[in-house]
Order: structure tokens, then sequence, then C-alpha cells
């Protein structure tokens, strides 16, 4: 990504009036709107295109409403492309979620409620542009509170629990630091530790983290 420009995103929505939402939210973060459209498979033409970093769409689109946002999703990585793809929801449905964090890397999940605040949306957009995660907080809270049996987790300290459940949310290390009120090299730490407990193979980082973020959810 070349850091002379600002970040190229697409939109995907069929509510006009939520994509002009959105996209002033972008702008006013310093993001540049290159195309926005109201399908899931013109989306997926657009990035075929080339041109942008990251897209961001509804799940929920026609022609049914369900999952067309996420099949898109699918189909941009099924085309090999590593673009960032951030998925808004009007619910919080650990499924999605769930199935947004399996296709890898630079993929997020947020709650439409996110768009009235532009710090968060715009921190997201950047993360997955970046090659990171993101996972509504809100999300992130249903899904720990499932019991399972031989739960990964429990192996972790509470603060390393706190940790993770920040990298879920898409806090770079030093957002974390920051959030939690602890040293750059502390957190480091807690991540190595994190990893480490989890059984997590080296690995790419982003990769690495993804896991560790499936792993809390319960899907690894």
């Amino acid at each position: 990504m070349n850091d002379a420009r600002p970040l190229r995103v697409a939109i995907a929505d069929d509510a006009l009036l939520l994509r002009e939402g959105i996209a002033k939210v972008l702008e006013g973060g310093g993001i540049e709107v290159v195309a926005s459209v109201g399908t899931g498979e013109e989306l997926v033409e657009v990035v075929r295109g080339g041109g942008i970093d990251a897209a961001v769409l509804d799940i929920r689109m026609p022609p049914t409403h369900r999952d067309e946002g996420v099949r898109a999703l699918e189909a941009i990585r099924a085309s090999g492309s590593t673009i960032g793809v951030l998925l808004l929801s009007m619910y919080a449905t650990p499924e999605y979620a769930l199935r947004v964090m399996q296709a890898g890397s630079g993929t997020g999940y947020l709650l439409k409620e996110r768009v009235s605040e532009p710090e968060t949306l715009v921190r997201a957009v950047e993360t997955v542009a970046s090659g990171g995660s993101v996972v509504d907080p809100e999300v992130v809270e249903q899904l720990v509170k499932r019991t399972r049996a031989d739960d990964p987790i429990s192996r972790l300290t509470e603060r390393e629990r706190s940790v993770l459940e920040l990298m879920a949310q898409g806090y770079s290390n030093g957002g974390i630091a920051q959030t939690l009120f602890l040293g750059l090299k502390t957190v480091e730490t807690h991540v190595r530790s994190i990893l480490q407990k989890l059984d997590l193979e080296e690995s790419p980082e982003h990769h690495r983290r993804v896991l560790a973020v499936l792993t809390l959810l319960g899907e690894r």
C-alpha cells in the first residue's frame, strides 16, 4: 500500500442514504471513496477492476437480503484478492462473524450502528486494509460467553484474555497498550504468551492473530 496517497475504498449497500453516510464518515477520516454500488455482485466487479485497498459492504443485500455480503467476501478471496473487507450488519450474528473471520486476514465485522462512531469505523477500515482483523465488541462478548469443553482460552490469565479481546476488535499492540495503560513491551510479552498458550505455530503475524481471534470465538 502506498503511504503517499489516501486509502481507496469501495462501498456496497442497497440503501443509498447509508452509502452516502458511510462515504461522508470515511472521507472525513482522510479515506478516498472511489466506488459506491448497491449489490455484492457489483462490488466483486469493482474489486476485479483493481485500484482499491478496501471494501465496506452490507451483509444483507439484494436479491435475498440474507448473506450476500459474506458471499461477496468469499468470492473476493476466491479470486485471490487480499484487499481489506469490512462487513456491516444490523444485528450481532455470531455465525456470520465467524464466516467473515474464516476468510482470513484483512477482514472485519461491525454493527451498522458503528457508522455513527467515525473514529471506530475509520480505524476498522484502516485495520483491515493493513491485513488486520476486526470483530465488533458486542459480537465478541456474545461469543466468549459460550461454554465449551476443554476451552483453550481457560489457559490464559485474565490480563491475557483482555489483551486477546482487544486483538479481536482490531487493536494494534500500541492501541492495546494505550487502552489497558500498559507498556508496549508488556503488551508484546502478553501477545507472545497468548500465541504460545493457544499452540499457534510460527507464521506471519497477521495470520497468527486471526487464528488467535478464531480460538477466542470458538471456531478453531
